[in-house]
């Protein structure tokens, strides 16, 4: 099992601070989006993206490469973030999010965006991807690894489990989902929409290897990876549990901005809170960090 050493964890932690900062900073200029989902997934994007997945920005079709899909297309932003500053595009392509003609949609368009997998954003449809993609890195014989990160609210559809059968059915321990599990929806707590509970129990009934980690612990979350990557026959879930809007106080835990942008008393008050002129700053790129931690 790889333990991350104290200087890494601090490197992610310093890392997250800095794209957190990058997610406010984008919404507000484009005045509309989703930060609370955005902000409770990114501690899982960071983790795969600077320690985990074989990837590489100046060669970002390579063949063997891992491949991530983003479900909950919604959270582009923190994927964007990432992307941008592992390299795949400029940072300055953040300050046009949701603009026309940009190549940062609403939801992830893979036409548009380098390093974006698999379009996404209508829920419940990534899991079905994720399982063709797995599919076929076994049929070419890849030790390629293919991940899926999908949203609470999300799983309430019927398609996410007609794929779960499916990715169970073929044994698919190349495939690794998370479940972004931060308690809330846009209509409010999911456990009063649509309980998923026992949810533990309900992914392993389906023949899947299923776990619980804190899903901004990055030690926890590799600990989660490691007994994927372990485990053999079958595809792993990770059940992460988070917090919608973590970073930023009043966001925390608040359905109202599960789709909505900051104004800029808010955002301002959320860059202080994020160390606004800290690490170089909070403009796009700022604190000088690149490359991955791997």
């Amino acid at each position: 099992m790889q333990i991350l050493a104290d200087t890494t964890l601090k490197e992610l932690k310093q890392k997250a601070v800095k794209l957190r900062r990058d997610i406010i900073e984008m919404l507000y200029e484009a005045g509309s989006g989703h930060p609370g989902g955005s902000l409770s997934v990114l501690d899982i994007l960071v983790l795969l993206y600077y320690r985990v997945m074989r990837i590489d920005a100046a060669n970002c079709q390579y063949h063997d490469r891992d491949r991530l899909v983003l479900s909950k297309g919604h959270a582009c932003p923190a994927l964007y973030a990432v992307l941008a500053d592992k390299g795949f595009f400029p940072a300055g392509e953040l300050k046009r999010l949701r603009k026309i003609d940009s190549i940062l949609q609403g939801h992830p368009d893979m036409r548009k965006t380098p390093g974006v997998e698999m379009s996404s954003g209508s829920l419940g449809q990534g899991l079905s991807v994720a399982n063709g993609m797995a599919l076929a890195a076994r049929l070419e014989n890849s030790r390629r690894r293919i991940f899926v990160i999908l949203g609470d609210g999300e799983i309430q559809e019927g398609q996410v489990w007609e794929a779960a059968m499916t990715s169970a059915h073929y044994r698919l321990d190349n495939l690794t989902a998370f479940l972004d599990f931060n308690g809330l929806q846009i209509d409010g707590w999911v456990r009063d929409v649509k309980s998923l509970e026992p949810l533990l129990e309900k992914w392993k009934s389906f023949g899947w290897h299923a776990l619980e980690v804190d899903g901004h612990d990055y030690r926890s979350l590799m600990e989660g990876v490691s007994r994927a990557f372990a485990n053999k026959g079958a595809p792993t879930m990770i059940i992460a549990r988070t917090v919608k809007g973590k970073g930023v106080s009043f966001m925390e835990n608040q359905v109202d901005w599960h789709g909505k942008a900051p104004g800029k008393d808010e955002y301002e008050k959320a860059l202080r809170e994020l160390g606004y002129g800290k690490e170089g700053g909070a403009s796009y790129g700022g604190d000088g960090y690149q490359g991955s931690l791997r």
